[in-house]
């Protein structure tokens, strides 16, 4: 599968080396340029590409820049992507420590919900939770017991279940998070936020959300 990776840190980074080695085709780009990503590139085979570019004839791609740099990607750099393309938000909002005040959010909208208002494609929000370290030491094959599972939310049947198909490759299973209206379940300070949990205990973590965002998570 041909995955465009736009965001080269932790979980962007990660996911490069590991769906690399699964044997798909990955570009990925960062906002300083390709040139910035000659070691990843060299490490893994995967091609270093600009932001605009990233998404080029891409199956999935992937989204894990900071919710503020959400804004400044490249206008139209979906457009290239291929027909029916399945976009990842690995997104969080961090008011605190990072992003600054964003008001739809504060005001209750779900963070992937503003995310795919910004680039004007749905989206579906998946390893925003999940340790990067993770992605590359805790994948385990299907069927495993106690397999770490990672929810997934999206409105797309269709595109989810994608999602939920590349994660088990990776080597985790998945539990349906519902649609992202229902997404704050996942976001930062509620139960299965870096959860690393099985099935069982993610349902029961999603479960026991509250909508209520408190205040280390608030501006």
């Amino acid at each position: 599968m041909k995955i465009g990776i736009i965001g080269a840190g932790n979980i962007g980074g990660n996911l490069t080396r590991r769906l690399t080695a699964l044997g798909h085709d990955v570009s990925v780009a960062n906002s300083r340029g390709p040139e910035t990503l000659s070691a990843l590139a060299e490490e893994t085979g995967a091609h270093a590409v600009t932001a605009a570019d990233a998404a080029r004839g891409a199956q999935v791609v992937v989204v894990t820049v900071p919710l503020k740099a959400v804004p400044a990607l490249a206008a139209g750099f979906l457009d290239g992507a291929a027909e029916g393309a399945v976009v990842i938000d690995t997104g969080n909002y961090y008011p605190q420590q990072r992003d600054g005040r964003i008001a739809a959010i504060e005001d209750g909208l779900p963070e992937s919900r503003w995310t795919e208002g910004q680039i004007g494609h749905p989206v579906i929000k998946a390893f925003n939770g999940t340790y990067a370290q993770d992605i590359l030491s805790n994948g385990t094959p299907a069927g495993t017991a106690d397999r770490q599972a990672l929810p997934v939310a999206g409105d797309d049947a269709a595109a989810k279940q994608t999602v939920r198909d590349l994660i088990d490759e990776l080597g985790f299973d998945t539990v349906d998070a519902g649609g992202l209206d229902t997404s704050w379940r996942q976001q930062p300070g509620t139960p299965v936020y870096g959860n690393r949990g099985d099935v069982a205990a993610i349902e029961k973590a999603l479960d026991s959300a509250s909508a209520e965002r408190t205040a280390e998570w608030r501006a």
